[in-house]
Order: structure tokens, then C-alpha cells, then sequence
């Protein structure tokens, strides 16, 4: 039986950070899905679509890593697909509380899900999506937070089109 993980979160773009989380949790698990959600209530700057597309470029090379955007509760979603862990990324002190409380409200959903915390490589524990997202406002240097593919994607995007 393939053990399943599912990774879920905005992904506004992918980080390095998430990156890491995503190679690490592969060495764990015989399968990882991304879960880009809609999280309509974070206004991301990129669309589903192209978020999607970000995680996929970026991943497209590991084996057993593949990626799903949603719009549900993140157990069913789970369920969905077969996955009995979700994995969470823990950057500093000020993640565990939100991160905990979200872990103990998806176990009362369902108990048959466990939550396993990474925290990513200390020279991303600084590397966030909102971080990217500012630097990409005032045209800043973000090629050493995203992954080449998912740079090569934004830069490919027109200034004047980036949302």
C-alpha cells in the first residue's frame, strides 16, 4: 500500500521554502500531491491556473509528486485521494500556533488524519510567498526564492500584465 501525503496551501507562487518541504516530504512518502487551493479569501496574485502551472514546472521532474488545485475541505480532499498525512511547513515560532490549531481542527473532521510538521533548510526559513509577492510589485530580485522554473514562468509574465 503507497503511503500518500497531501501537501495543501495557496502556493502564491511556490517558494524554494516549499520546495524543500516538497523534496523532503518525497523521502517520506511514496507519493505527494500538491494542493493549490482557490483561497479566494487571500486575493492570491496569480490565478488557480497559473499557480497550478508554477507547482507543476517546478515538481515536474520528481517521481511520485504530482499536483491538484481544490476548492473543498482539505480531509476531503485528502480522502479524495486516498492520502492519510498532510503536510504542513513550520518556518518559525509564529507558524506552530495557527499550524497547530488548523492540525487539531482537521483531526476532529477526521481522526484518520495525521498532520506531519517539516520545517524547511535554515536558509529558507526566511522564504514566504507573501515576501515573493512584494518583491514582484517593485520588479525585485526573487530568482534566489523561486525555483528556475517558476521564475522563468513570472518573468515570462509582462509587468504590465503581472496581477
Amino acid at each position: 500500500m503507497n503511503k500518500i501525503a497531501l501537501y495543501p496551501g495557496t502556493f502564491d507562487p511556490i517558494t524554494n521554502g516549499h520546495y524543500d518541504i516538497i523534496e523532503r516530504a518525497k523521502n517520506l512518502f511514496d507519493e505527494v500531491v500538491i494542493a493549490v487551493a482557490v483561497s479566494v479569501d487571500k486575493k492570491p496574485m496569480f490565478t488557480l491556473e497559473e499557480r497550478i502551472e508554477m507547482a507543476e514546472a517546478a515538481t515536474k521532474h520528481l517521481e511520485g509528486v504530482r499536483v491538484v488545485g481544490f476548492d473543498n475541505l482539505t480531509v476531503e480532499l485528502a480522502n479524495e485521494h486516498n492520502a492519510k498525512v498532510l503536510i504542513r511547513g513550520l518556518r518559525a515560532v509564529s507558524d506552530f500556533e495557527y499550524e497547530l490549531q488548523l492540525g487539531y481542527l482537521n483531526n476532529s473532521l477526521d481522526d484518520t488524519i495525521e498532520t506531519v510538521y517539516l520545517m524547511p533548510k535554515l536558509k529558507h526559513a526566511f522564504v514566504s510567498s507573501s515576501i515573493v509577492r512584494n518583491l514582484l510589485k517593485f520588479n525585485g530580485k526573487t530568482e534566489h526564492l523561486l525555483p528556475p522554473e517558476v521564475q522563468k514562468i513570472i518573468g515570462g509574465m509582462n509587468s504590465c500584465t503581472l496581477p
